[in-house]
């Protein structure tokens, strides 16, 4: 599965979880994740990878900044993961 595969899967089932989704395209951050997930006044962040890529070193800073601002901060190569980090 692509990345973008897993991508819009990730997006369908947090949906149909009840969490708003945004998909970040552009911000003013490089290294930002890419899927912002709101729920229940709790905000949490994806970085998709193809499964067994690993997140390059400026993405997990980020993922390190939003969990030090208190955000659920996870880079995720895989459904089952990803099941469990919104569940």
């Amino acid at each position: 599965m692509t990345e973008a595969q897993l991508q819009g899967k990730m997006i369908g089932i947090a949906e149909n979880n009840g969490y708003y989704v945004v998909k970040l395209i552009q911000t003013n951050k490089n290294g930002i994740p890419d899927l912002m997930l709101i729920k229940d006044g709790c905000c949490r962040f994806v970085e998709v990878k193809k499964e067994g890529q690993k997140a390059r070193p400026l993405q997990e800073y980020r993922l390190s900044e939003l969990r030090i601002a208190g955000c659920l901060s996870e880079c995720i190569d895989n459904i089952q993961d990803f099941e469990k980090f919104i569940l």
